[in-house]
């Protein structure tokens, strides 16, 4: 049952302390070729679901270059192959450049429930470079 739909508090808080912590799929960009952060990009996240994809999320970085919790806090991040999507082409317009990677997708591994990652990706108008963050 979802927690909303469970009778008693206690029972609720329960199910909050199982569902997914903030922070526990957050995003960083930053414009290497600037050494600032890339605010207003659009991110997108999915769960591979046999030979599809399901949409989970959609955010913005914040004048800082971050989405702190990209998953919906209310539910379980299950283990599977996720998505994380940079739509960095708008970000690149706004600054008057072009860009040759107008689309970023970075598809990636969650081995536990609700583990705790950090995707920062580094970013210029012909080249990128991400990794697993803490």
């Amino acid at each position: 049952r979802r927690p909303d739909r469970l009778a008693g508090s206690s029972e609720r808080r329960r199910a909050r302390a199982r569902a997914a912590r903030g922070g526990t799929r957050s995003v960083h960009i930053l414009n290497q070729q600037t050494g600032l952060p890339s605010p207003g990009v659009q991110i997108e996240l999915d769960k591979q679901q046999g030979e599809s994809w399901q949409h989970i999320a959609t955010g913005k970085t914040d004048a800082d270059g971050r989405i702190k919790s990209l998953y919906p806090q209310a539910e379980n991040m299950e283990p599977g192959v996720y998505k994380v999507t940079f739509k960095t082409g708008d970000y690149f317009k706004s600054q008057n450049m072009n860009t040759f990677f107008p689309v970023i997708p970075v598809i990636f591994n969650v081995t536990k429930q609700n583990q705790k990652l950090h995707i920062p990706l580094l970013l210029s108008q012909y080249g990128y470079s991400t990794y697993r963050g803490s």
